[in-house]
């Protein structure tokens, strides 16, 4: 069953670093590019962006309290 991504973690400029997944456990941003393209996270999706590297991102559903950078963070 495919988990979650319930709070993150920033560093000082602002950047999304860890993540904290429905099971509780912690992994950082490449780790959850890894379970994503895999189909381990729900609910996200991996992008291109502009710099030509994949980025996480929330799949866009109009509701902007669950986009990645709303979530809590611990």
């Amino acid at each position: 069953m495919p988990e979650q991504i319930v709070a993150v973690r920033k560093n000082e400029a602002g950047s999304i670093i860890e993540m904290q997944l429905s099971s509780g456990r912690v992994v950082d941003y490449k780790q959850a590019h890894e379970l994503a393209r895999s189909g381990e996270i729900e609910h996200v999706q991996l992008i291109r962006g502009k710099d030509g590297e994949d980025h996480l991102r929330s799949q866009p559903d109009g509701v902007q309290s669950n986009n990645l950078d709303q979530l809590p963070t611990f």
